[in-house]
Order: C-alpha cells, then structure tokens, then sequence
C-alpha cells in the first residue's frame, strides 16, 4: 500500500479502536521502511469528505453538548469523553493532509512528521479509552462535539489555510487549556489520568511545531509573509474566536510567537 492508501483506509475505518490500531500499524511500517533507508511511495488516493465514524457518541451541535462541572467525577468523565472525542478527530486530520493535499510537491521529512504526530494521537485516543474505562464509562457513553470536522471541511482545498487552522490554531489552543485539566485531575488523586494528560501536553508541542515549520515551509516556497498570510487564512476560515490566556511558553516553543495570534483576538471576538 502506499502511504495514501494507508491514510484513506485509516479514515475509512469507524470503530476508535480498530482505526488507531491500523494508523498505528500503518505508522510502524512507514518508519520502519524509513530507518531502513527506504522512501516508501507517498502515492495517491481520493480521500473522503468525513472520515468514518462510529454510531456512538450521538454528535451534536456544540450548543446542545451538555456542561458538567469538573469537580465531580461525572464531570471528569465528560472531560475525559471530550478528549478523547478530540483526540480520535485529531488522528483522522493528521491522516487526511496526506492524500488531502498529495498533489503538492513536498520533502520526505513532511510525511515523517505527519505519520508520527498522527501515531501519537493515536496512542493519546487509547490512552483516553482507557481512563474513561477505569472510571467506569467508555468512548460513546456521552454526546460530542459536531463541529471538530469543520475545519477539514472548510480548508478542503487550502494547504496553507488546513495548517494554519488545525495546528496553528486548533492544537495551539490544546496547549492553552491542558495544564488547567492537569490540575483537574491531580486534585482528584486520578494518576493514571493526569499521567495521560501530561502525555499528551509533551507532544502537542511537537504537533504545533509541524503546523509551524510546514506553514513557513509553504509561505517561502510562494514568497509570502508568514504572519500576513496566517492572519489572513484564519479570519477566512476559523468561525470561533482566539481567546487569552494564551500559554505563550510553550506556543513560542512550537514556533508559535505572540504577534502570530494576539493581534486576532479582538478581530474574532464576539
């Protein structure tokens, strides 16, 4: 298979499970072949406009998810639930941009960055799974979020616009708000959830950090300014609002630094 029809049958495959088992799978050969000294063929194949998915969770408009506070252990859940939801959506967007966009030219070190940050998100669903479990409930117990494809849907036919608003603005916003769970989570005495969750922050950097590099990447290729052209793609194609705090740490780490999103909050504001 090539790496295309890989990506297209990771986002054609519904049960959370069996689909990060295969994208696992499916990452494990490509770096295989890649310390190997081998290129594998990136090749092509027609991605679909959603990914697979499974009958449970019931999405719904982000209006109608109910709220739960997190200081019970029913809100926990529902936070758990909610990660995990945005974590399984995480694994098909980081599959979707390499058939998505194979017709453009780009160096090997792309799909390595691309296949291993969605190996991650695998291994973050599953991590997730498997603390919604020991608390009782599972991936499906709980309605989510409708709206996380949107973005795909929306940069459909924009390579620069997907990078800037999935990692640049979607995963950077991960960064903002884990350590907060973090806290959640240690003040309930649940370590195997907060040893998960501080998976997770560790390598969400790194997925900011491709959005960065490859946006910039594209931006000298077309001889763009990379602030000017980040600016103008996320007031094209991101419907919510980039709100403070920021974590402007570990946004900087990623290549993420401050004038890149302050300058948009007010733009996208109410």
């Amino acid at each position: 298979m090539t790496l295309c029809e890989m990506a297209v049958d990771v986002l054609t495959t519904a049960d959370g499970r069996e689909k990060t088992a295969r994208s696992r799978r499916y990452a494990a050969a490509w770096f295989a072949a890649r310390e190997a000294g081998e290129m594998p063929e990136v090749g092509h194949a027609e991605a679909p406009l959603r990914p697979s998915r499974p009958e449970k969770p019931e999405l719904l408009d982000p209006r109608d998810v109910p709220r739960r506070r997190p200081g019970s252990p029913q809100g926990r859940i529902a936070l758990l639930h909610a990660v995990a939801h945005i974590e399984l959506n995480a694994v098909d967007l980081h599959w979707d941009i390499i058939p998505r966009f194979a017709h453009v030219k780009m160096p090997p070190g792309f799909y390595d960055d691309w296949v291993k940050a969605a190996d991650e998100e695998s291994k973050h669903f599953n991590l997730m799974c498997d603390c919604l479990e020991e608390a009782g409930s599972f991936y499906g117990a709980l309605p989510a979020h409708a709206g996380m494809w949107r973005a795909a849907e929306e940069t459909v036919e924009d390579f620069m616009g997907r990078l800037a608003v999935v990692p640049m603005v979607l995963e950077a916003r991960g960064l903002d708000v884990t350590p907060g769970m973090i806290e959640v989570f240690r003040k309930a005495d649940a370590t195997s959830a907060v040893a998960a969750l501080e998976t997770i922050y560790a390598e969400e950097v790194g997925h900011v950090a491709y959005g960065s590099k490859w946006f910039h990447f594209l931006c000298g290729r077309h001889d763009e300014d990379p602030k000017d052209a980040f600016h103008t793609l996320v007031k094209r194609y991101f419907k919510g609002s980039l709100k403070p705090p920021f974590n402007e740490e570990k946004r900087a780490e990623a290549g993420l630094p401050p004038d890149f999103y302050w300058p948009l909050v007010d733009q996208n504001r109410g």
